[in-house]
């Protein structure tokens, strides 16, 4: 076993309360991953002022130079992308290949932010008064505080941790603590890239602990989460109260409507994707299908052949494509929602099983389970699951099926496939949705261009893609009469 420890002010060091935790393979638990600090309020304190003691220095180094610096980590971690990636298999649960393309993703919003330190410019304005000349520039904020998730342990710090430094911030990330491995990964090849210290700290630990300092210490300007509704709502009003900057992205239940002139192999292969792969553990995963009526059928057939065909198991073994969820607790919301789907009405189809014999026997799996009969107001079809459980619910025509795809409060990503142009366009001028796809899975975005949802997903500025230094960055306005 390895103990991992707490980056703070550029020093590796075990949280002054002695107290460690265990992450174990969500495939098997028999194997634990790593061991990590328990840390509390105090070691959080401590990263905070580390943060804010180097923060200065950090932002006197010139932009491009800062870009450079994260251009160094892009190679460090891509010398390293085998072993983070099964780190990641093992600790996470996701299939090798997926893990994989996870890290190839966090390489590339390294590289691509890096790029962003030569364009941080601002602009210049006229002045209505003579000899005056005006310019605005970026400044950063001084100290974030960084709150991830689990399903994606290493791309999503890395697309909040490198904008918030390439705009002079100084980090404290805390990592989610059923999945830190990635994130400490991560922040060693920042640190070994040459990122000022104290410029980039890691703390792990509860949430209700290290989190809450984050969120509630004055020193920390902006507070960016991805994680569940109802913490990113209680986030949101504790940093209200002093008037913090937030940026939360938080759940979706999103829809994939197929429409009548669909290819239904396309359509299966494009639904299957968004809702079985990673486990359906995507805060973009689709969870409910909704179908026009002269297809129902013959989809829905489709639909439970092709997940009767899915590979559960280790994501380190060959041919696999669900791994398992992540862990006991999360396993038994999946389990329980079928039991519910069933209890109003709907019917199982296919899967929703606990798988538990032989290669499953030490992990939390389960069978892609398929539901039909499925009515818009019911919870299956409401609720986020985070889990491969999904809802085939009937639509009379395109103009139904968008009404029954917005009857929901959340609004992230959703998807819809056609072969009309015309219904393509209505689809995306009316769907309340941030990320919308067209013959596409609702979950796979790329690093380039921004992310974030509508309605209860998401608030604040929006992640990725240039618009991504937005929010680590306030404007200044300078006026000068020469």
């Amino acid at each position: 076993m390895t103990l991992f420890k707490n980056l703070i002010g550029g020093e590796w060091t075990a949280s002054h309360t002695g107290a460690t935790f265990e992450t174990r393979n969500p495939a098997d638990t028999d194997e634990v991953v790593g061991v990590f600090q328990k840390s509390d309020a105090d070691d959080a304190r401590q990263a905070i002022e580390a943060a804010r003691a180097a923060q200065p220095a950090w932002a006197a180094i010139p932009a491009p130079k800062r870009g450079e610096i994260l251009h160094r980590a892009a190679a460090i971690l891509e010398s390293r992308a085998d072993q983070v990636a099964r780190e990641m298999t093992r600790e996470e649960g996701k299939t090798l290949p997926e893990a994989r393309g996870e890290v190839g993703r966090a390489i590339n919003i390294l590289r691509y932010v890096g790029g962003e330190g030569a364009r941080l410019g601002g602009e210049y304005a006229p002045s209505e008064r003579d000899r005056v000349f005006i310019q605005t520039r970026r400044r950063p904020l001084g100290v974030v505080g960084l709150i991830t998730p689990w399903n994606f342990p290493i791309a999503i710090p890395t697309w909040k941790t490198a904008p918030a430094l390439i705009c002079g911030n100084a980090v404290v990330l805390k990592p989610s603590d059923l999945a830190p491995l990635c994130a400490v990964r991560l922040v060693e090849a920042l640190h070994e890239a040459g990122v000022t210290k104290g410029a980039i700290n890691l703390v792990t630990g509860p949430g209700s602990k290290v989190g809450n300092e984050l969120v509630t210490n004055s020193a920390v300007k902006a507070i960016s989460f991805t994680g569940s509704e109802g913490t990113g709502s209680a986030i949101a009003v504790d940093a209200a109260r002093r008037r913090a900057r937030v940026q939360l992205e938080m759940g979706g239940k999103n829809p994939t409507i197929v429409l009548a002139d669909a290819d239904i192999a396309d359509a299966v292969n494009v639904v299957v994707n968004a809702a079985f792969f990673s486990t359906g553990q995507r805060c973009t995963a689709t969870s409910r299908v909704i179908v026009e009526a002269p297809i129902v059928e013959r989809f829905t057939a489709a639909l439970v052949a092709r997940a009767k065909t899915l590979k559960v198991g280790n994501g380190l073994e060959t041919g696999i494509e669900i791994g398992p969820s992540i862990d006991a607790k999360q396993l038994a919301t999946v389990l329980d929602y079928v039991g519910v789907g069933t209890a109003e009405g709907a019917r199982l189809l296919t899967g929703g099983e606990r798988l538990s014999s032989g290669p499953h026997a030490r992990g939390y799996f389960s069978s892609p389970a398929v539901m039909s009969d499925v009515a818009p107001e019911m919870r299956i079809a409401q609720e986020e699951i985070f889990g491969p459980v999904l809802a085939v619910l009937p639509a009379r025509n395109l103009d139904h099926a968008i009404e029954v795809a917005n009857g929901i409060r959340f609004g992230l990503s959703a998807a819809i496939c056609t072969t009309s142009l015309t219904s393509a366009y209505e689809f995306i001028n009316r769907i309340e949705a941030g990320l919308v796809m067209v013959n596409l899975p609702s979950a796979g975005v790329e690093y380039h261009v921004p992310f974030g949802g509508s309605k209860a997903s998401s608030m604040g500025m929006r992640e990725q893609g240039s618009v991504a230094i937005d929010f680590y960055s306030e404007w200044q306005t300078a006026y000068v009469k020469y």
